[in-house]
């Protein structure tokens, strides 16, 4: 057993996540030990930190956005070794054998995967704590390979940010000829506006506030529509196949169904709370449109988008913190005052 790791957690709803020190169970035959190097900063930290989802398992120990390296391997493992540059998002088990988990959809396992945090392990119902520590000790399935050409420190976000963008725009098969709009420019956002750039769309960012414009053009964006506009938003009626909505809170959905086409899309990708105001279903019918939902994506295709990403020259656009500075970077991510993910430097434990 790794004793004595340093992390910070929350203990309560309402501390701050603060210094902590725990024991790593002991590596089995089929784990990867990796010394975390980086971790980024997510807004579920936030949520399950202060137990905004009335699911906290305290202390918690946020963190599943990780890069880091091999330290050591158990005796069954096979495609790893110490010196490896890897990567954890937002899972590190599941059942294995339910029809999900043999499609390579471990997200969805049928018996609940294990979280990389605010969850308990399968085989001895210990707690698993996440990034925001020194070590973590991973089951080989759910360990990423890095590839050379992505820099780890804005790689790291494309754990949970990356993966959940680019799952669904490849699940509703979003390319050459399309006309795609993203709602919502945050850490989430920027990665869709990438995304959908690079698989050939025609990308729309819908934002609330003027002056994105010059930044959506940088990130992938061809047109910027502000959504409180009524004349903009007139003007961009039946016009989108496919919307990716990223926004994490409540807010109305109504105007944007109105911009899609015969057979539209739309998803969501960063609100888990219940859809308040209610979908006009009259807009759904009249155009047979479809609402969604996805949620981050399985191994195999998070290990595909990190290729993909390392092809395309893709990366998560960070700001670097030191760990003892996480409770005010939780404070500017309320305000959106960050472009567009907060990493902690990890080495700022030491």
């Amino acid at each position: 057993m790794a004793l004595n790791i340093r992390g910070y957690a929350a203990q309560s709803a309402t501390s701050p996540v603060a210094p902590f020190t725990f024991n790593r169970r002991d590596l089995r035959a089929n784990d990867v030990d990796i010394d975390i190097l980086y971790c980024g900063v997510c807004h579920t930290d936030l949520h399950v930190a202060r137990n905004e989802w009335g699911n906290a398992r305290y202390p918690v120990v946020p963190g599943h956005e990780i890069i880091g390296r091999v330290k050591a391997v158990g005796s069954d493992v096979r495609n790893f070794k110490a010196g490896d540059l890897v990567g954890v998002g937002c899972m590190v088990d599941s059942c294995q054998h339910c029809a999900p988990c043999q499609q390579g959809l471990e997200q969805y396992c049928l018996e609940g995967s294990t979280l990389t945090y605010n969850s308990l392990d399968r085989q001895d119902k210990s707690p698993t704590y996440g990034g925001y520590s020194q070590s973590i000790v991973v089951r080989e399935q759910f360990v990423l390979r890095v590839p050379d050409q992505l820099d780890p420190k804005s790689a790291a976000p494309l754990l949970c940010a990356g993966i959940t963008t680019y799952s669904p725009l490849k699940h509703w098969k979003v390319g050459l000829g399309q006309k795609v709009a993203v709602v919502g420019l945050g850490g989430l956002g920027h990665m869709a506006l990438k995304f959908a750039h690079a698989m050939g769309a025609d990308v729309t960012l819908f934002s609330r506030s003027p002056g994105k414009e010059q930044e959506a053009r940088r990130l992938g964006a061809e047109h910027v529509v502000i959504s409180t506009d009524a004349d903009q938003m007139k003007a961009v009626t039946g016009q989108f196949d496919f919307i990716l909505d990223t926004v994490p809170h409540q807010h109305d959905l109504n105007p944007y169904l109105a911009t899609l086409k015969l057979d539209g899309q739309l998803v969501l990708v960063g609100l888990l709370e219940p859809i308040d105001p209610p979908l006009a279903a009259g807009a759904l019918v009249r155009k047979r449109i479809s609402v969604g939902g996805s949620l981050i994506g399985g191994i195999a295709e998070t290990q595909e988008m990190l290729d993909y990403c390392a092809d395309k020259g893709i990366t998560c656009d960070v700001e670097m913190i030191n760990i003892e500075d996480v409770n005010t970077a939780y404070d500017r991510m309320l305000k959106s005052d960050v472009r567009y993910r907060f990493v902690i430097d990890i080495a700022s434990l030491g």
